[in-house]
């Protein structure tokens, strides 16, 4: 069962590894602080994203591309230094990558209730069960990129089913 806070046992004693949130790179990480989520911090960091996204929105296309492709960008960094900081890998409460993987989803989505709950869930989906070749690139690539690309393709994927469900009129727009 994956919690926020990986168990690190030393001595027979169990410690659990928190982030610094007074770092930027630790705040950034978790998600603004959805990732301390005790249960589910994934989709916590997924709903952290919703608010992101609805600013990014407000910039014509190529600006919120941009803009996501600086977040993810810089979620290599952000991810990798979070995760050295707290020697563990892929910390459980590291969202920034959820919140990255919500946005490549959400790219030329019209903003209404059922278009943010459809790409929340189809994103949620794609990252929980990992099909190939995400599962592939989740065991296989390590550090900051491999926090990332997992659920960046993950985003991807939940784009193509979402482009699609709108074309062909399944969810309205």
């Amino acid at each position: 069962m994956a919690t926020a806070f990986n168990r690190i046992k030393q001595d027979s004693c169990i410690f659990m590894v928190k982030p610094d949130l007074k770092n930027p790179i630790h705040f950034l990480a978790f998600g603004f602080g959805s990732g301390l989520s005790p249960k589910a911090p994934g989709t916590a960091g997924t709903l952290a994203a919703i608010p992101v996204y609805l600013l990014f929105i407000q910039f014509e296309l190529a600006v919120y591309l941009l803009l996501t492709a600086l977040v993810c960008i810089a979620g290599i960094y952000i991810c990798g230094k979070t995760s050295e900081d707290l020697g563990v890998h892929d910390h459980g409460g590291i969202v920034w990558d959820e919140i990255a993987g919500y946005l490549v989803t959400m790219i030329m989505v019209p903003v209404n209730w059922q278009t943010l709950v459809a790409g929340f869930i189809l994103f949620r989906v794609f990252d929980i069960v990992k099909p190939w070749p995400i599962s592939w690139l989740d065991k296989k690539v390590s550090g900051g990129l491999g926090i990332m690309v997992d659920d960046l393709l993950a985003g991807f994927f939940a784009l193509l089913v979402l482009q699609l469900l709108l074309k062909l009129t399944i969810i309205p727009v």
